[in-house]
């Protein structure tokens, strides 16, 4: 997904949110650039492309991302979350720094404040940044830079604090792993020997009795209406991440299981109903970019026999819809200074691609795509189970296969048997033809363009009525 976002980027050229460099080396102008994306609308750098779009590579990629992300959180100030990747594009290595739209203007670069001006980079004037720091004056701070009334010397969990820093491990510079205070500091919690709320949230004992809207409610219903028939429930309190930990294994009890066995092996292999990964990272997303400073709101999980939903209070942030979640965007951070932690800790995926990720985990684990929907007062993600969905018929979905929704997916308009392959980013010919190809066919959802001549070099395949059927409601 970050090769396509890259090539689009390619095809766009320079300008406002693009710009690429031919190697990584000059480390003070992608830093000038990293702090004028911040103090503008954010953007993304591609090293290792020159100025006409031609990608060139860059030497010792995982070097050169490596100073890129340490210079960047050294003198880049306040500190900011920043995306590095390295990519192999063509055969070649691409660095690729995706910048969000910065929340606490204005930022600099070694001391100076830059801003973004079509497809340049200039030192900010006085005017301007006297016009950031008045504004940010006058717009109210932050729920979660607030200061909170927690006691650091008694309301704090030391072991969450200890687990964050071995987490961040040698990939993050604190100043000093022995002073708490400035541990608390280097991780933008912290002020003035004060914690904030974000700080709470994410290392307080118990952050709920000074925040009750913190407490995260799950129900386990036994119909897929809900109501008051339910077979587990749970209040959940504490620091963020052990909170997430518990709702994440509340989720696992109160999901079934697939029992499935592989070709040529005996032993039954058991897997979860909905794919890990795309569970903890739609977690995850709720915790970050919920509205902590709603007493009303809260995150909320049910489970349904046909469906999970994860709401956050809160709403899209601007400029953000559905049909943006499913294909990537410049990240847009409620939360920032949680985010900063989680990323740091490795339980944050990558800016603006965490939903894309979630999408293509479902489809890759043979689930209908997942769909993302706000009222005005919450955002609800919701993942739907491979059986029969509102919009199929029964007779669709028990003879299914995984791999076949897969293919099914990923099936647009014609395409020959190698199309497919190389979609799916499959090589064996046979398998694909006996578990994709095959069943498919014997159960009506594609067909073939030259059905007289089976193994014609212009063989390709389609969609039957049935099989759109199955695809449209993978899309709910």
């Amino acid at each position: 997904m970050i090769q396509d976002n890259i090539r689009d980027y390619l095809m766009l050229g320079e300008g406002q949110n693009i710009e690429f460099k031919k190697d990584c080396q000059d480390i003070n102008a992608i830093g000038k650039t990293v702090c004028g994306f911040l103090n503008t609308s954010g953007g993304y750098i591609v090293c290792g492309v020159d100025e006409t779009g031609n990608i060139v590579g860059v030497d010792d990629s995982d070097s050169g991302a490596g100073n890129i992300v340490q210079v960047l959180q050294e003198k880049i100030s306040p500190k900011a979350l920043i995306s590095v990747d390295t990519v192999d594009i063509e055969g070649k290595k691409v660095i690729s720094i995706e910048v969000p739209a910065g929340k606490d203007l204005p930022y600099s670069f070694r001391d100076i404040f830059y801003l973004r001006k079509n497809n340049s980079t200039d030192k900010a004037d006085i005017d301007i940044i006297r016009d950031m720091i008045l504004r940010k004056q006058i717009e109210p701070e932050r729920w979660e830079r607030r200061f909170s009334t927690a006691d650091p010397g008694d309301d704090l969990d030391l072991t969450e604090v200890h687990n964050a820093v071995m987490d961040a491990g040698s990939g993050f510079n604190f100043r000093s792993v022995n002073d708490l205070n400035m541990i608390l500091e280097d991780f933008s919690v912290c002020r003035y020997g004060r914690l904030t709320n974000g700080g709470d949230v994410l290392f307080g004992k118990n952050p709920a009795m000074r925040f009750p809207q913190i407490r995260v409610r799950a129900a386990c219903y036994s119909t897929d209406k809900g109501g008051d028939k339910y077979n587990d429930m749970k209040s959940f309190e504490g620091p963020l991440l052990p909170v997430l930990d518990d709702l994440y294994r509340f989720i696992q009890r109160n999901t079934q299981t697939i029992s499935h066995f592989s070709s040529g092996n005996l032993k039954r292999r058991d897997e979860s109903l909905y794919p890990p990964f795309a569970i903890r990272e739609g977690l995850v997303n709720a915790f970050v970019h919920r509205d902590y400073s709603s007493f009303s709101g809260g995150i909320f999980v049910n489970v349904y026999p046909d469906r999970l939903e994860i709401t956050n209070s809160g709403t899209f942030p601007e400029g953000v819809t559905p049909e943006k979640l499913s294909t990537g965007h410049i990240s847009v951070l409620r939360n920032p200074d949680i985010a900063h932690v989680l990323y740091i800790r490795g339980f944050m995926e990558k800016l603006g691609r965490g939903s894309v990720m979630i999408r293509e985990s479902c489809t890759e684990s043979g689930l209908p795509l997942p769909k993302w929907s706000e009222d005005g007062h919450n955002v609800t993600l919701t993942f739907f189970t491979p059986y029969v969905t509102p919009y199929v018929t029964p007779y669709v979905t028990p003879q299914v296969t995984p791999e076949v929704m897969r293919m099914i997916n990923a099936l647009n308009g014609e395409m020959s048997r190698n199309e497919l392959q190389d979609k799916l980013s499959l090589k064996d010919s046979k398998n694909f033809r006996k578990a994709y190809i095959l069943p498919a066919l014997n159960e009506g959802l594609i067909e073939m363009t030259i059905p007289d001549r089976p193994k014609s070099r212009l063989q390709k395949y389609r969609l039957t009525e049935r099989g759109r059927e199955l695809k449209s409601s993978m899309e709910i």
